[in-house]
């Protein structure tokens, strides 16, 4: 009976995949019926339920579902592995009801369309819009930091509440809103990590459970990252998966934001991936860019560097390609070098604008 199971558990899951695979061809119908059909209503509704507690209820579940597989190892060891074949089958449910529900409360959203066709803007650009980008961009930083921090030296303090944080990250969002109708971000369902220090570890300044549709942010980050991690995990929250579509999203969240600290954090992030990308294709303009950034905005960015430099450790390395593999996985085959699309729809979405958002 339990061999049956197997079996069945096994050809569930094979099933389940290949029925992705199937429907992963079809992004205009998952656009349509999917990402802009079932997922904003299911999506709020457990923002609704989940939103107004205090602590991430799924950090409580992700830390029940370890302490589950570790008892389940013990018994398996201790049994000498004749339980083996009750905690395979046991997995094999288990993983078909966590595919199956991954899948279906937000993972599908991986295979909309990319964004760059919702927005009908081209995903290549020029060497020369790049660097008229990143000069504007480096205009609006330092512009910013001139009017946070009148040394010029030193870096912008964020001197405020991570709560505040999360509670300003919808003004940005009802500005964007304007121009696209899917971004209407509320209800709010945002929180600090309960596990800060394992995440800063691992290397990661938030992450959306898929599950209970919760986004956590790693309050441990510096904080003049806030504004645009949360905003960018909001964005995942509204159904946008790609890192790199919600990377553009978090930018127009946070340079629309009236506050001028979100400003700040969002020009700061966009002017880092910009002016990354102008090393890579003429080093020579990029070194006369950069003398031309403040220097407080270079110790922003160093402030970020030496935190997670402290917490480098033998793990992370392989943290980084197991999650790359993710990505290749749910259709970023780039891995994580699918970051630097960004680059490519900030320039294509600005470049006919006269100012920045």
């Amino acid at each position: 009976m339990k061999f049956k199971k197997l079996l069945i558990y096994t050809a569930l899951l094979l099933l389940q995949i290949a029925a992705l695979k199937f429907i992963a061809q079809f992004p205009q119908f998952i656009e349509t019926y999917y990402s802009n059909g079932i997922y904003p209503y299911s999506s709020r509704i457990f923002r609704y339920a989940l939103g107004w507690i205090p602590f991430s209820f799924g950090d409580v579940l992700y830390a029940v579902v370890i302490i589950y597989l570790l008892i389940s190892v013990y018994k398996l060891f201790k049994n000498r592995f004749r339980n083996g074949l009750k905690f395979i089958t046991e997995g094999l449910l288990v993983a078909n009801i966590i595919y199956f529900s991954f899948h279906l409360l937000w993972g599908l959203n991986y295979y909309r369309l990319p964004l760059h066709e919702s927005l009908s803007i081209e995903k290549d650009y020029t060497t020369e819009a790049l660097i008229s980008l990143t000069q504007r961009l480096i205009k609006e930083s330092n512009a910013l930091h001139k009017q946070l921090q009148p040394a010029d030296s030193l870096p912008v303090v964020f001197d405020f509440a991570l709560s505040e944080v999360f509670r300003k990250t919808p003004d940005g969002y009802a500005i964007v809103e304007d121009n696209f109708p899917q971004l209407d971000y509320h209800p709010i369902s945002i929180k600090n990590s309960l596990f800060r220090l394992p995440l800063t570890y691992m290397g990661f300044g938030g992450y959306l459970n898929p599950i209970t549709q919760e986004a956590q942010i790693n309050g441990l980050m510096p904080a003049h990252r806030w504004p645009l991690v949360s905003c960018h995990e909001e964005a995942h929250q509204l159904g946008f998966a790609k890192e790199n579509e919600a990377n553009f999203i978090a930018v127009m969240a946070t340079t629309n934001n009236p506050d001028p600290y979100f400003k700040y954090s969002g020009y700061i992030f966009a002017l880092r991936y910009c002016l990354g990308e102008v090393y890579n294709r003429n080093p020579n303009v990029g070194e006369v860019l950069s003398t031309q950034i403040a220097p407080g905005i270079i110790a922003n960015y160093r402030e970020s560097q030496a935190f997670w430099e402290a917490y480098e450790n033998p793990i992370e390395p392989i943290l980084e390609v197991f999650y790359g593999n993710y990505l290749k996985v749910n259709n970023q085959p780039s891995g994580m070098q699918s970051y630097s699309y960004v680059v490519a729809l900030l320039v294509n979405y600005f470049e006919n604008k006269t100012s920045l958002p």
